[in-house]
């Protein structure tokens, strides 16, 4: 699998965009150029995917059905996905099943509970184990490259989740748009968080630079 990770930025490398002042031609320039790769999927954090859930953070109802750790496939005809990665099982889809139509999987460890497994067959979404009580990355790659023909991923964020699949050296490709603007706020997420500091720096060679609407540079740089 290609992993892209396709982010915007502003010039001091934060990742929240709310107070940036772009015209809606600049802010467009980050869902226009991630068209470009004709990815499969993009994968998203739980807080970045918080947005999309219906239900927010409530618990699904109880059942007292025994369902197995095992992955699942909900039924879909879609063939393209948004996946988020949401180790607790936290994220209450609410009834949704897809994202502007791409079938949502979840990517889980075995710490969450028959309750949650029941709301996510209920809800029509898909899931996926990624460890006993932690996410294997790698390991999640090839299942979402196995079982959902997935050749191409972009990695949307937030900073966590791209520092880790950048510690695990995950990420073949850095597809940056910067924002003419500075934001110089603390403890705003920026690209990569989290990071071990005993884990080396890495180098990347720059591919291309190309000028977007409303003065944001478009940087594309591969291992």
């Amino acid at each position: 699998m290609y992993v892209i990770c396709h982010m915007i930025t502003s010039l001091d490398g934060r990742i929240v965009s709310s107070r940036w002042s772009l015209s809606p031609e600049g802010r467009a320039e980050y869902e226009n150029t991630s068209a470009a790769f004709q990815a499969e999927a993009w994968m998203c954090g739980r807080i970045t995917m918080s947005g999309f859930a219906r239900g927010g953070t409530a618990p699904y109802l109880a059942t007292t059905t025994a369902i197995a750790k095992d992955d699942f496939i909900a039924p879909h005809e879609e063939r393209s996905y948004a996946i988020a990665l949401d180790p607790s099982g936290k994220l209450n889809w609410g009834g949704r099943r897809d994202i502007t139509g791409d079938h949502i999987i979840t990517v889980l460890t075995e710490q969450v509970s028959a309750d949650y497994l029941a709301g996510l067959r209920a809800d029509g979404v898909s899931y996926l184990f990624g460890g006993k009580d932690r996410l294997d990355l790698a390991s999640v790659l090839d299942k979402l490259s196995a079982q959902f023909q997935i050749k191409t991923l972009l990695l949307e964020g937030g900073g966590k989740i791209n520092g880790s699949m950048l510690a695990a050296d995950l990420i073949d490709e850095l597809s940056i748009l910067v924002a003419p603007t500075t934001d110089g706020v603390s403890g705003i997420p920026a690209l990569f968080d989290g990071v071990d500091p005993a884990h080396p720096g890495q180098r990347w060679k720059l591919n291309s630079v190309e000028r977007r609407a409303d003065d944001v540079l478009w940087l594309r740089y591969t291992r």
